[in-house]
């Protein structure tokens, strides 16, 4: 247990996922301070071993770099979960894509940022107009791309461990639910492959054909909450974080 949970608050209030770790580690005696993303930049808050950090994805790696623990890189479609995919899922360079689009080749193409900097959000792309979405951003980034598919609904399933904790809709139809069986299975598979992170969210969905399909896989240290209960968030999160402490380099003053 930590000591000292940090909360980070924008405009002077806790977002959903804030409060819900407040909720569960108030009454368990465990000091909650607040902190902004400028206590992040100008390393002011006194970060040891004792303490849990929680907050957006660019404040998290800020404590994280200051703690000396390396960020890790995203891991969206582990190698163990490959055949939950469904679909054809590859790594390009985003300057590739955009030539085989000005091309005009054949197809459409589901494009995402395949790196923690995210220039643009994923989208279908179909026709050399298309790429005014994907901004100004270098066309060496290495993005992910996909066979499009059509999704009848999306749920998050939460994980500590090897234990789905809960499983939340969060798009498309919340009556089409993917397969239990189908999740816990691949959810053991990548725990056994020794890849999984302590505590971590995984997406899964219902095709058009009716198969449940990997969507994505999402790193514990700063996930998104759905429907899932405030302990069993804090406890995800704070496994995940007690892990990426175990991570701690020598920090260089």
């Amino acid at each position: 247990m930590f000591r000292i949970a940090y909360l980070e608050e924008r405009h002077n209030v806790l977002e959903l996922e804030e409060r819900l770790v407040a909720d569960a580690l108030a009454p368990r005696g465990v000091e909650i301070r607040r902190y902004t993303r400028k206590h992040i930049d100008r390393r002011s808050l006194p970060l040891d071993e004792d303490c849990f950090v929680m907050g957006t994805a660019p404040s998290v790696h800020g404590a994280m770099k200051q703690l000396g623990i390396p960020v890790p890189a995203p891991r969206d479609y582990p190698l163990a979960l490959q055949p939950w995919l469904h679909r054809r899922v590859w790594r390009e360079t985003l300057g590739a894509v955009e030539a085989w689009v000005s091309e005009g080749a054949a197809g459409s193409l589901f494009v995402k940022p395949a790196e923690r900097l995210k220039t643009f959000t994923g989208r279908v792309l179909s026709h050399p107009g298309d790429l005014y979405f994907l901004g100004g951003g270098s066309r060496r980034q290495s993005v992910w791309c996909s066979t499009p598919v059509g999704w009848r609904s999306e749920f998050r399933a939460y994980v500590i461990g090897a234990d789905v904790v809960a499983l939340d809709h969060y798009a498309g139809d919340p009556d089409v639910r993917p397969c239990e069986r189908t999740i816990a299975q691949a959810v053991r598979v990548y725990h056994d492959s020794g890849e999984a992170p302590a505590g971590y969210g995984i997406d899964f969905g219902v095709l058009d054909d009716g198969n449940t399909a990997l969507v994505e896989a999402n790193d514990g240290y700063a996930l998104g909450a759905y429907g899932i209960a405030a302990d069993r968030y804090a406890e995800l999160l704070m496994a995940r974080w007690a892990q990426l402490m175990a991570t701690r380099l020598p920090v260089r003053n």
